[in-house]
Protein backbone atom coordinates (compact mmCIF):
# COMPACT_ATOMS: atom_id res chain seq x y z
CA UNK A 1 0.00 0.00 0.00
CA UNK A 2 2.97 2.47 1.18
CA UNK A 3 4.41 1.79 -2.14
CA UNK A 4 1.34 2.70 -4.36
CA UNK A 5 0.91 5.56 -2.20
CA UNK A 6 5.00 6.79 -2.96
CA UNK A 7 4.00 6.06 -6.94
CA UNK A 8 0.80 7.81 -7.52
CA UNK A 9 2.73 11.03 -5.16
CA UNK A 10 5.81 10.43 -8.13
CA UNK A 11 3.00 10.41 -10.96
CA UNK A 12 1.52 13.94 -8.99
CA UNK A 13 4.71 15.60 -9.39
CA UNK A 14 4.96 16.93 -12.87
CA UNK A 15 8.65 16.80 -14.42
CA UNK A 16 9.19 20.45 -15.71
CA UNK A 17 11.92 20.83 -17.81
CA UNK A 18 13.44 24.23 -18.58
CA UNK A 19 14.25 25.47 -22.24
CA UNK A 20 17.32 24.66 -23.63
CA UNK A 21 19.25 28.29 -22.66
CA UNK A 22 22.77 29.97 -21.75
CA UNK A 23 21.74 33.30 -19.71
CA UNK A 24 25.83 33.56 -19.10
CA UNK A 25 26.93 33.38 -22.67
CA UNK A 26 24.14 36.14 -24.33
CA UNK A 27 25.59 38.31 -20.93
CA UNK A 28 29.58 37.79 -22.02
CA UNK A 29 28.51 38.47 -25.82
CA UNK A 30 26.61 41.42 -24.86
CA UNK A 31 29.49 42.29 -22.27
CA UNK A 32 31.51 41.79 -25.49
CA UNK A 33 29.97 43.61 -28.19
CA UNK A 34 29.09 46.89 -25.37
CA UNK A 35 33.46 47.08 -24.81
CA UNK A 36 34.19 46.79 -28.57
CA UNK A 37 31.23 47.12 -31.38
CA UNK A 38 33.06 44.88 -34.10
CA UNK A 39 32.40 41.99 -31.95
CA UNK A 40 28.70 42.56 -33.25
CA UNK A 41 30.15 41.72 -36.94
CA UNK A 42 31.35 38.87 -35.56
CA UNK A 43 27.75 37.34 -35.24
CA UNK A 44 25.63 39.88 -37.18
CA UNK A 45 25.07 37.55 -40.24
CA UNK A 46 23.98 34.61 -38.28
CA UNK A 47 22.34 36.04 -35.24
CA UNK A 48 19.23 37.71 -34.93
CA UNK A 49 17.81 39.12 -31.54
CA UNK A 50 15.02 36.55 -31.81
CA UNK A 51 17.42 33.95 -31.16
CA UNK A 52 18.42 35.37 -27.30
CA UNK A 53 16.28 33.36 -24.83
CA UNK A 54 16.35 36.49 -22.16
CA UNK A 55 13.65 38.79 -23.73
CA UNK A 56 16.12 41.76 -21.81
CA UNK A 57 18.82 40.66 -24.10
CA UNK A 58 16.75 41.00 -27.16
CA UNK A 59 16.00 44.09 -26.89
CA UNK A 60 19.71 44.98 -25.94
CA UNK A 61 21.30 43.25 -29.01
CA UNK A 62 18.65 44.86 -31.15
CA UNK A 63 19.16 48.24 -30.17
CA UNK A 64 22.90 47.73 -30.04
CA UNK A 65 22.52 46.38 -33.51
CA UNK A 66 20.66 49.10 -34.84
CA UNK A 67 23.20 51.65 -33.44
CA UNK A 68 26.22 50.14 -35.22
CA UNK A 69 24.80 49.72 -38.00
CA UNK A 70 24.14 53.35 -38.32
CA UNK A 71 28.01 54.43 -37.36
CA UNK A 72 27.24 55.32 -34.34
CA UNK A 73 28.74 53.86 -30.96
CA UNK A 74 26.89 51.35 -28.97
CA UNK A 75 27.73 51.42 -25.24
CA UNK A 76 26.39 51.69 -21.49
CA UNK A 77 25.51 55.56 -21.89
CA UNK A 78 24.19 55.45 -25.15
CA UNK A 79 22.10 52.16 -25.10
CA UNK A 80 20.69 53.04 -21.86
CA UNK A 81 18.57 55.92 -22.76
CA UNK A 82 16.67 54.01 -25.60
CA UNK A 83 15.54 51.04 -22.59
CA UNK A 84 12.90 51.96 -19.90
CA UNK A 85 14.50 53.96 -17.24
CA UNK A 86 12.78 52.28 -14.05
CA UNK A 87 12.94 48.35 -15.16
CA UNK A 88 14.66 46.36 -12.99
CA UNK A 89 16.87 43.52 -13.20
CA UNK A 90 16.52 41.89 -9.70
CA UNK A 91 18.15 44.76 -7.69
CA UNK A 92 19.90 46.31 -10.34
CA UNK A 93 18.60 49.05 -12.85
CA UNK A 94 18.64 49.12 -16.17
CA UNK A 95 21.73 51.15 -16.47
CA UNK A 96 23.32 49.48 -13.78
CA UNK A 97 23.57 46.23 -15.57
CA UNK A 98 24.37 47.27 -18.43
CA UNK A 99 27.44 48.79 -16.78
CA UNK A 100 27.85 45.31 -15.03
CA UNK A 101 27.68 43.58 -18.75
CA UNK A 102 31.13 45.94 -20.27
CA UNK A 103 32.49 45.85 -16.99
CA UNK A 104 32.98 42.26 -16.85
CA UNK A 105 33.43 41.30 -20.15
CA UNK A 106 36.70 39.22 -20.72
CA UNK A 107 37.23 39.57 -24.48
CA UNK A 108 36.03 39.90 -28.06
CA UNK A 109 38.17 36.75 -29.13
CA UNK A 110 35.40 34.27 -28.26
CA UNK A 111 32.48 36.11 -29.65
CA UNK A 112 31.92 34.36 -32.38
CA UNK A 113 31.68 31.08 -30.19
CA UNK A 114 29.00 32.73 -27.96
CA UNK A 115 27.03 33.44 -30.96
CA UNK A 116 27.16 30.27 -32.16
CA UNK A 117 25.93 28.73 -28.55
CA UNK A 118 22.84 31.11 -28.36
CA UNK A 119 22.26 30.21 -32.04
CA UNK A 120 22.87 26.89 -31.57
CA UNK A 121 20.28 26.81 -28.26
CA UNK A 122 17.47 28.88 -30.22
CA UNK A 123 17.54 25.65 -32.21
CA UNK A 124 17.20 23.34 -29.96
CA UNK A 125 14.29 25.35 -28.72
CA UNK A 126 12.83 25.71 -32.25
CA UNK A 127 13.16 22.02 -32.62
CA UNK A 128 11.03 21.27 -29.65
CA UNK A 129 8.35 23.76 -30.26
CA UNK A 130 8.29 21.89 -33.73
CA UNK A 131 8.26 18.44 -31.79
CA UNK A 132 5.66 19.26 -29.17
CA UNK A 133 3.11 20.87 -31.55
CA UNK A 134 3.57 17.68 -34.18
CA UNK A 135 2.98 15.40 -31.13
CA UNK A 136 -0.40 17.86 -29.72
CA UNK A 137 -1.35 18.24 -33.45
CA UNK A 138 -1.40 13.65 -33.64
CA UNK A 139 -2.44 13.77 -30.22
CA UNK A 140 -5.94 16.25 -30.82
CA UNK A 141 -6.41 14.62 -34.40
CA UNK A 142 -8.22 17.82 -36.01
CA UNK A 143 -11.10 16.39 -38.20
CA UNK A 144 -9.89 18.72 -41.06
CA UNK A 145 -6.40 17.94 -40.47
CA UNK A 146 -5.19 14.30 -42.25
CA UNK A 147 -1.73 12.92 -40.93
CA UNK A 148 -0.61 13.01 -44.57
CA UNK A 149 -0.90 16.96 -44.11
CA UNK A 150 0.44 17.08 -40.94
CA UNK A 151 3.31 15.17 -42.29
CA UNK A 152 3.64 17.80 -44.82
CA UNK A 153 3.35 20.81 -42.83
CA UNK A 154 6.02 19.07 -40.33
CA UNK A 155 8.62 18.93 -43.21
CA UNK A 156 8.16 22.39 -44.40
CA UNK A 157 8.63 23.99 -40.63
CA UNK A 158 11.73 21.80 -40.50
CA UNK A 159 12.86 22.52 -44.06
CA UNK A 160 12.68 26.38 -42.79
CA UNK A 161 14.24 25.89 -39.58
CA UNK A 162 16.91 23.39 -41.57
CA UNK A 163 17.59 26.55 -44.00
CA UNK A 164 17.34 29.39 -41.78
CA UNK A 165 17.33 28.81 -38.57
CA UNK A 166 13.36 29.78 -37.73
CA UNK A 167 10.14 28.28 -38.27
CA UNK A 168 7.79 31.12 -38.33
CA UNK A 169 7.06 33.54 -40.63
CA UNK A 170 6.51 37.17 -39.83
CA UNK A 171 7.02 40.28 -40.06
CA UNK A 172 10.04 41.71 -41.50
CA UNK A 173 11.73 45.35 -41.31
CA UNK A 174 11.88 47.36 -44.40
CA UNK A 175 15.95 47.86 -43.17
CA UNK A 176 16.65 43.76 -43.76
CA UNK A 177 14.41 44.06 -46.98
CA UNK A 178 16.62 47.17 -48.76
CA UNK A 179 19.64 45.50 -47.54
CA UNK A 180 18.77 42.34 -49.54
CA UNK A 181 17.77 44.37 -52.54
CA UNK A 182 20.91 46.26 -52.40
CA UNK A 183 22.59 42.94 -52.18
CA UNK A 184 21.11 41.70 -54.51
CA UNK A 185 22.04 44.55 -57.41
CA UNK A 186 25.30 44.83 -55.88
CA UNK A 187 25.63 40.67 -57.16
CA UNK A 188 24.18 41.80 -60.71
CA UNK A 189 26.52 44.67 -61.29
CA UNK A 190 29.26 41.53 -60.32
CA UNK A 191 28.49 39.14 -61.84
CA UNK A 192 28.71 38.58 -65.79
CA UNK A 193 26.37 39.66 -68.42
CA UNK A 194 25.20 41.87 -64.91
CA UNK A 195 22.09 39.54 -64.54
CA UNK A 196 20.33 39.71 -61.03
CA UNK A 197 19.06 36.09 -61.65
CA UNK A 198 20.29 32.61 -62.65
CA UNK A 199 21.01 33.45 -67.11
CA UNK A 200 19.21 30.95 -69.45
CA UNK A 201 21.99 30.84 -71.70
CA UNK A 202 20.13 32.40 -74.49
CA UNK A 203 21.36 36.05 -74.48
CA UNK A 204 18.16 37.93 -75.58
CA UNK A 205 16.01 36.18 -73.47
CA UNK A 206 18.71 36.97 -70.91
CA UNK A 207 18.72 40.25 -71.69
CA UNK A 208 14.68 40.84 -71.51
CA UNK A 209 13.94 39.08 -68.39
CA UNK A 210 17.38 39.75 -66.04
CA UNK A 211 17.72 36.34 -66.01
CA UNK A 212 15.61 34.20 -63.65
CA UNK A 213 14.59 35.49 -61.02
CA UNK A 214 14.53 33.58 -57.34
CA UNK A 215 10.79 33.38 -56.28
CA UNK A 216 9.33 34.05 -59.75
CA UNK A 217 7.36 31.25 -60.92
CA UNK A 218 7.70 31.39 -65.00
CA UNK A 219 4.67 29.95 -67.00
CA UNK A 220 5.89 28.76 -70.26
CA UNK A 221 3.07 28.05 -72.47
CA UNK A 222 2.42 26.97 -76.75
CA UNK A 223 0.65 25.16 -78.67
CA UNK A 224 1.71 20.94 -79.52
CA UNK A 225 4.98 21.10 -81.94
CA UNK A 226 5.71 25.28 -80.90
CA UNK A 227 8.97 23.34 -78.99
CA UNK A 228 8.25 24.17 -75.15
CA UNK A 229 9.79 21.21 -73.77
CA UNK A 230 12.46 21.64 -76.36
CA UNK A 231 12.96 25.34 -75.03
CA UNK A 232 12.70 24.05 -71.38
CA UNK A 233 15.71 21.38 -72.03
CA UNK A 234 18.22 23.80 -73.66
CA UNK A 235 17.61 25.79 -70.68
CA UNK A 236 17.81 23.25 -68.26
CA UNK A 237 20.80 21.99 -70.12
CA UNK A 238 22.51 25.46 -70.66
CA UNK A 239 21.97 26.09 -66.40
CA UNK A 240 23.05 22.76 -65.16
CA UNK A 241 26.18 23.09 -67.50
CA UNK A 242 27.11 26.64 -66.38
CA UNK A 243 26.72 25.32 -63.00
CA UNK A 244 30.52 26.47 -60.40
CA UNK A 245 29.56 25.61 -56.84
CA UNK A 246 31.37 28.43 -54.43
CA UNK A 247 31.33 28.02 -50.56
CA UNK A 248 29.84 29.76 -48.29
CA UNK A 249 30.93 30.74 -44.97
CA UNK A 250 29.20 27.52 -42.70
CA UNK A 251 30.35 25.09 -45.11
CA UNK A 252 27.81 25.26 -47.24
CA UNK A 253 27.90 25.68 -51.11
CA UNK A 254 26.32 27.90 -53.12
CA UNK A 255 25.95 28.51 -56.96
CA UNK A 256 28.42 31.35 -57.76
CA UNK A 257 27.37 30.51 -61.87
CA UNK A 258 24.80 27.96 -63.75
CA UNK A 259 22.65 26.34 -60.56
CA UNK A 260 21.32 22.65 -59.90
CA UNK A 261 17.95 21.69 -61.78
CA UNK A 262 15.36 19.71 -60.33
CA UNK A 263 13.25 18.56 -63.25
CA UNK A 264 9.97 17.02 -62.63
CA UNK A 265 9.12 15.27 -66.06
CA UNK A 266 5.15 14.53 -65.56
CA UNK A 267 5.00 13.35 -69.90
CA UNK A 268 8.73 11.96 -70.83
CA UNK A 269 10.43 9.26 -68.84
CA UNK A 270 13.90 10.73 -68.11
CA UNK A 271 15.20 8.02 -70.83
CA UNK A 272 13.42 10.14 -73.28
CA UNK A 273 14.22 13.30 -71.96
CA UNK A 274 18.42 12.66 -71.80
CA UNK A 275 18.12 11.24 -75.13
CA UNK A 276 16.17 14.73 -76.13
CA UNK A 277 19.39 16.33 -74.40
CA UNK A 278 21.88 14.29 -75.64
CA UNK A 279 20.32 14.91 -79.89
CA UNK A 280 20.51 18.57 -79.08
CA UNK A 281 24.11 18.93 -77.62
CA UNK A 282 25.65 16.29 -79.79
CA UNK A 283 23.81 17.09 -83.21
CA UNK A 284 22.44 13.86 -83.89
CA UNK A 285 18.67 13.88 -84.45
CA UNK A 286 17.35 11.71 -81.83
CA UNK A 287 15.29 9.35 -84.21
CA UNK A 288 18.56 7.73 -85.52
CA UNK A 289 19.62 7.61 -81.89
CA UNK A 290 16.85 5.53 -80.81
CA UNK A 291 17.34 3.20 -84.14
CA UNK A 292 21.33 2.76 -83.59
CA UNK A 293 21.39 4.42 -87.34
CA UNK A 294 24.49 6.29 -86.51
CA UNK A 295 28.16 6.07 -87.60
CA UNK A 296 31.57 5.57 -85.59
CA UNK A 297 31.94 9.64 -85.20
CA UNK A 298 28.38 9.82 -84.22
CA UNK A 299 29.09 7.26 -81.77
CA UNK A 300 32.08 8.92 -80.03
CA UNK A 301 30.05 12.07 -80.16
CA UNK A 302 27.42 10.12 -78.28
CA UNK A 303 29.88 9.13 -75.63
CA UNK A 304 31.85 11.88 -75.15
CA UNK A 305 28.39 13.60 -74.04
CA UNK A 306 26.96 11.52 -71.83
CA UNK A 307 30.75 11.65 -70.09
CA UNK A 308 29.85 15.69 -70.24
CA UNK A 309 26.09 15.22 -68.67
CA UNK A 310 26.66 12.65 -66.12
CA UNK A 311 29.27 15.70 -64.27
CA UNK A 312 26.12 18.15 -64.57
CA UNK A 313 23.67 18.67 -61.58
CA UNK A 314 20.82 17.83 -63.64
CA UNK A 315 18.04 15.98 -61.49
CA UNK A 316 15.03 14.43 -63.44
CA UNK A 317 11.57 13.15 -61.28
CA UNK A 318 9.45 10.98 -63.83
CA UNK A 319 6.72 10.54 -61.41
CA UNK A 320 3.35 10.72 -63.81
CA UNK A 321 0.50 12.54 -62.18
CA UNK A 322 2.67 14.11 -59.22
CA UNK A 323 0.57 16.06 -56.54
CA UNK A 324 1.50 19.32 -55.87
CA UNK A 325 2.37 18.38 -51.99
CA UNK A 326 4.50 15.28 -53.35
CA UNK A 327 6.89 17.59 -55.66
CA UNK A 328 7.17 20.08 -52.80
CA UNK A 329 8.20 17.59 -50.54
CA UNK A 330 10.70 16.08 -53.39
CA UNK A 331 12.12 19.38 -54.13
CA UNK A 332 12.66 20.56 -50.27
CA UNK A 333 14.75 16.68 -49.78
CA UNK A 334 16.56 17.84 -53.45
CA UNK A 335 17.23 21.06 -51.75
CA UNK A 336 18.42 19.92 -48.45
CA UNK A 337 20.68 16.77 -50.11
CA UNK A 338 22.04 18.38 -53.34
CA UNK A 339 21.11 21.82 -53.13
CA UNK A 340 18.17 23.14 -55.75
CA UNK A 341 18.39 26.56 -57.59
CA UNK A 342 15.99 26.05 -60.84
CA UNK A 343 13.24 23.64 -60.59
CA UNK A 344 11.45 22.92 -63.99
CA UNK A 345 7.51 20.94 -64.45
CA UNK A 346 6.75 19.25 -67.64
CA UNK A 347 3.70 20.29 -67.51
CA UNK A 348 1.07 21.87 -65.25
CA UNK A 349 -1.91 20.49 -66.58
CA UNK A 350 -0.24 16.85 -66.15
CA UNK A 351 -0.42 17.64 -61.96
CA UNK A 352 -3.17 16.99 -59.48
CA UNK A 353 -4.34 18.89 -56.61
CA UNK A 354 -4.72 17.56 -53.26
CA UNK A 355 -7.17 18.31 -51.78
CA UNK A 356 -10.71 16.31 -52.64
CA UNK A 357 -12.93 19.05 -53.32
CA UNK A 358 -10.51 20.25 -55.96
CA UNK A 359 -10.07 17.19 -58.05
CA UNK A 360 -14.01 17.42 -58.38
CA UNK A 361 -13.24 20.92 -60.21
CA UNK A 362 -10.78 21.18 -62.83
CA UNK A 363 -10.22 25.04 -62.67
CA UNK A 364 -10.12 24.69 -58.56
CA UNK A 365 -7.66 22.14 -59.27
CA UNK A 366 -5.45 24.04 -61.56
CA UNK A 367 -5.65 26.79 -58.63
CA UNK A 368 -4.68 25.14 -56.36
CA UNK A 369 -1.55 23.98 -57.79
CA UNK A 370 -0.56 27.04 -59.08
CA UNK A 371 -1.40 28.99 -55.73
CA UNK A 372 1.01 26.15 -54.55
CA UNK A 373 3.93 26.18 -57.00
CA UNK A 374 3.67 30.42 -56.36
CA UNK A 375 4.23 29.17 -52.66
CA UNK A 376 7.10 26.70 -53.38
CA UNK A 377 9.06 29.26 -55.51
CA UNK A 378 9.25 31.32 -52.30
CA UNK A 379 9.81 29.15 -49.94
CA UNK A 380 12.86 27.72 -51.33
CA UNK A 381 13.90 30.77 -52.97
CA UNK A 382 14.13 29.50 -56.35
CA UNK A 383 12.53 30.00 -59.81
CA UNK A 384 10.01 27.82 -60.84
CA UNK A 385 9.57 27.26 -64.60
CA UNK A 386 6.09 25.78 -65.12
CA UNK A 387 5.09 24.31 -68.60
CA UNK A 388 1.58 24.89 -69.62
CA UNK A 389 -0.98 23.72 -72.42
CA UNK A 390 -3.05 26.26 -74.67
CA UNK A 391 -6.69 26.12 -75.46
CA UNK A 392 -7.29 25.46 -79.04
CA UNK A 393 -9.04 28.53 -80.08
CA UNK A 394 -5.53 29.64 -81.16
CA UNK A 395 -6.34 27.76 -84.49
CA UNK A 396 -9.69 29.14 -84.70
CA UNK A 397 -7.77 32.56 -85.38
CA UNK A 398 -5.71 33.73 -88.71
CA UNK A 399 -2.74 35.26 -86.27
CA UNK A 400 -2.04 32.11 -84.47
CA UNK A 401 0.05 34.27 -81.97
CA UNK A 402 -0.87 33.26 -78.24
CA UNK A 403 -2.51 35.28 -76.10
CA UNK A 404 -3.17 35.63 -72.36
CA UNK A 405 -6.65 34.59 -72.26
CA UNK A 406 -5.43 31.41 -74.64
CA UNK A 407 -4.00 29.32 -71.39
CA UNK A 408 -5.68 26.73 -70.15
CA UNK A 409 -8.09 27.17 -67.35
CA UNK A 410 -6.29 30.61 -67.68
CA UNK A 411 -7.48 32.70 -64.21
CA UNK A 412 -5.28 31.44 -61.82
CA UNK A 413 -1.67 30.58 -64.05
CA UNK A 414 -2.22 34.43 -65.44
CA UNK A 415 -2.77 35.63 -61.59
CA UNK A 416 0.16 33.60 -60.13
CA UNK A 417 2.39 33.67 -62.44
CA UNK A 418 5.10 36.63 -61.86
CA UNK A 419 6.07 36.01 -66.31
CA UNK A 420 4.27 34.25 -68.64
CA UNK A 421 6.25 33.12 -71.71
CA UNK A 422 4.85 31.76 -75.41
CA UNK A 423 6.98 29.84 -77.53
CA UNK A 424 5.59 29.98 -81.32
CA UNK A 425 6.91 28.90 -84.29
CA UNK A 426 5.02 30.98 -87.61
CA UNK A 427 7.16 27.87 -89.67
CA UNK A 428 5.08 25.16 -88.39
CA UNK A 429 1.90 26.28 -89.31
CA UNK A 430 3.09 28.04 -92.89
CA UNK A 431 4.84 24.55 -93.37
CA UNK A 432 1.15 23.45 -92.91
CA UNK A 433 0.17 25.46 -96.22
CA UNK A 434 1.71 24.58 -98.85
CA UNK A 435 0.25 25.30 -102.03
CA UNK A 436 0.54 23.33 -105.76
CA UNK A 437 4.04 23.87 -106.78
CA UNK A 438 4.93 25.74 -110.29
CA UNK A 439 1.90 28.54 -109.23
CA UNK A 440 2.84 31.86 -108.13
CA UNK A 441 1.10 31.34 -104.61
CA UNK A 442 3.77 28.78 -104.05
CA UNK A 443 6.62 31.31 -104.94
CA UNK A 444 5.02 33.55 -102.91
CA UNK A 445 4.87 30.75 -100.02
CA UNK A 446 8.41 29.76 -100.84
CA UNK A 447 9.62 33.30 -99.99
CA UNK A 448 7.55 33.82 -96.68
CA UNK A 449 9.07 30.25 -95.72
CA UNK A 450 12.36 31.07 -96.15
CA UNK A 451 11.30 34.33 -94.30
CA UNK A 452 10.72 32.46 -91.03
CA UNK A 453 12.71 29.23 -91.93
CA UNK A 454 14.79 28.01 -88.48
CA UNK A 455 13.22 30.96 -86.83
CA UNK A 456 11.03 31.49 -83.61
CA UNK A 457 9.37 33.80 -81.48
CA UNK A 458 9.35 33.90 -77.68
CA UNK A 459 6.92 36.46 -76.39
CA UNK A 460 7.12 37.61 -73.27
CA UNK A 461 3.56 38.64 -72.35
CA UNK A 462 3.63 39.65 -68.81
CA UNK A 463 6.31 40.13 -66.35
CA UNK A 464 5.89 41.42 -63.00
CA UNK A 465 9.26 43.30 -63.20
CA UNK A 466 10.17 44.22 -66.25
CA UNK A 467 9.10 44.75 -69.55
CA UNK A 468 7.03 42.86 -72.42
CA UNK A 469 7.49 42.37 -75.43
CA UNK A 470 9.33 39.46 -78.25
CA UNK A 471 12.75 37.43 -78.28
CA UNK A 472 13.70 35.90 -81.25
CA UNK A 473 15.33 32.60 -80.97
CA UNK A 474 17.26 31.13 -84.05
CA UNK A 475 15.26 26.83 -84.10
CA UNK A 476 16.84 23.78 -85.69
CA UNK A 477 13.96 21.64 -85.67
CA UNK A 478 16.15 18.20 -86.21
CA UNK A 479 17.55 18.46 -83.09
CA UNK A 480 14.87 20.55 -80.90
CA UNK A 481 17.39 22.78 -80.14
CA UNK A 482 16.68 26.53 -79.37
CA UNK A 483 19.64 29.22 -79.86
CA UNK A 484 20.60 32.99 -80.12
CA UNK A 485 19.98 34.38 -83.58
CA UNK A 486 22.71 36.16 -85.28
CA UNK A 487 22.43 39.75 -85.35
CA UNK A 488 22.01 41.44 -88.82
CA UNK A 489 25.01 43.61 -87.84
CA UNK A 490 26.64 40.46 -86.77
CA UNK A 491 26.43 38.95 -90.03
CA UNK A 492 29.43 38.76 -92.85
CA UNK A 493 28.93 41.07 -95.89
CA UNK A 494 26.53 40.15 -98.82
CA UNK A 495 26.88 40.78 -102.08
CA UNK A 496 23.97 40.18 -104.28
Amino acid sequence: MAEAARKFEVAETPLYREAPNNIEAEQALLGAILVNNDAFYRVSDFLKPAHFYEPLHRKIFEIAGELIRMGKMANPVTLKTFLPADEKVGDMTLAHYLARLAAEAVTIINAADYGRAIYDLATRRALITVGEDMVNIAYDAPVDVSPQQQIEDAERRLFELAETGRYDGGFESFTDAVKTAVDMANAAYMRDGHLSGIASGLRDLDHRMGGLQPSDLIVLAGRPGMGKTSLVTNIAFNIAHAYEPAQQADGSFKAANGGVIGFFSLEMSSEQLATRIISEQTEIPSSKIRRGDINEADFEKLVACSQTMQRIPLFIDSTGGISIAQLAARSRRLKRQRGLDVIIIDYIQLMQGSSAKASQNRVQEITEITTGLKALAKELNVPIIALSQLSRQVESRDDKRPQLSDLRESGSIEQDADVVLFVYREEYYLKNKEPKPGTEEHIKWETDMNEVRGKAEVIVAKQRHGPTGTVSLAFTGEFTRFSDLAEEHHLPERFE
